[in-house]
């Protein structure tokens, strides 16, 4: 009579001859996706990273961190503005009713249509400047190392001085940003100044047109 067989002893032979049959000839186990499962999985991986493009806008946020390193740069520029004026002269830099741009070709002004006086990229502190003024005369030493540079300094996007002869001077530069330039946060059109195209900042916003 022919031995029988339960259905636990049938499981394990099922399940024996299943592992030997994802073997190879060398015993080795094959594993891996199947074609459809890659495609399925490149697709969502593509939708996801169309997704993250869309709501993240790598682009805005490089331009948001331009326009940052600007503010920056523009307060910085003020503060030694200020500090050259109470402890070296009262005299500032420069000609009054000049334009001074951080470019070495002829330019516009930040946000504006008329041409700069002046044109240099040196970042020079000695009065040698785009930004004429001998911060290094300053007694405790120059608040700066060298004087900032818009971050692309191209024809649209530079910084700006400007004095008059009251002494009286205004630093501004162009954003570039949704964030800057729109809404509430538009820097232009809400800075107290009398251009709305550009970030103003000094003792008088209404020197640079």
């Amino acid at each position: 009579m022919a031995k029988g067989f339960t259905p636990l002893e049938i499981n394990s032979n099922v399940r024996q001859n299943y592992n030997l049959s994802q073997k190879t000839s060398n015993g080795k186990s094959l594993t891996g996706f199947t074609l459809l499962e890659l495609l399925i999985v490149i697709s969502i991986l593509a939708i996801l990273s169309t997704v993250v493009v869309l709501v993240l806008n790598p682009a805005e946020f490089l331009k948001q961190a331009r326009d940052s390193r600007r503010i920056s740069d523009l307060e910085t520029l003020n503060g030694a503005l200020a500090l050259y004026l109470s402890d070296v002269s009262a005299d500032l830099g420069g000609t009054a009713g000049s334009y001074y741009c951080s470019i070495a070709v002829a330019g516009n002004l930040p946000g504006g249509t008329i041409a700069c006086t002046v044109n240099s990229t040196s970042t020079a502190i000695a009065g040698t400047g785009w930004l004429p003024n001998n911060f290094s005369s300053i007694s405790g030493g120059s608040p700066i190392s060298r004087e900032p540079l818009d971050p692309t300094n191209s024809e649209t996007y530079k910084y700006a001085y400007a004095r008059n002869s009251s002494n009286q001077y205004e630093l501004n530069a162009k954003m570039e940003s949704a964030k800057y330039t729109t809404g509430a946060n538009n820097l232009g059109a809400n800075d107290g100044g009398n251009n709305s195209s550009a970030y103003e900042i000094g003792t008088l916003l209404t020197i640079i047109p």
